[in-house]
């Protein structure tokens, strides 16, 4: 495995946590109205912004190759099935949780080791976000 596919993994992963962030913290703010949890996800979508600085933009940039993944254009039977806002949250904070563990894996094998703790925080964070979710 070569460097630019690692960071390709990371760029990808970056990029899917970015977005389940952003699927989570509109929830909780356009729909439960809750602002400490919308305040707690944005500091945690800021937290990945450093990540992705320290990697460097155009490094991740110059990894993305969009043009040649295989799912791409492909959306998943179970990415097509919704039935309420609840369930869009909930798939949002799997892909996050799942992309947050990809990236705190896979930044181990770069110049930016040491950030592998902080997307650990991060995925630990969304565990104790989705079970306050699902418990209230």
């Amino acid at each position: 495995m070569d460097q630019k596919q690692i960071y390709r993994v990371l760029d990808a992963n970056c990029n899917r946590l970015r977005e389940a962030f952003r699927i989570i913290e509109e929830y909780f703010r356009f729909i439960q109205n809750d602002e400490q949890i919308s305040v707690s996800l944005k500091q945690m979508r800021h937290s990945l912004i450093d990540i992705e600085a320290t990697l460097g933009h155009t490094v991740l940039l110059d990894a993305r190759e969009t043009e040649t993944d295989c799912f791409a254009n492909k959306n998943r039977p179970e990415e097509m099935v919704r039935s309420s806002g609840k369930d869009i949250v909930i798939a949002g904070f799997k892909r996050a949780q799942e992309a947050a563990r990809v990236i705190e894996e896979y930044i181990k094998i770069t110049d930016a080791a040491e950030w592998s703790e902080r997307a650990k925080v991060i995925r630990f964070s969304l565990y104790n976000l989705e079970k306050q979710l699902l418990t209230t």
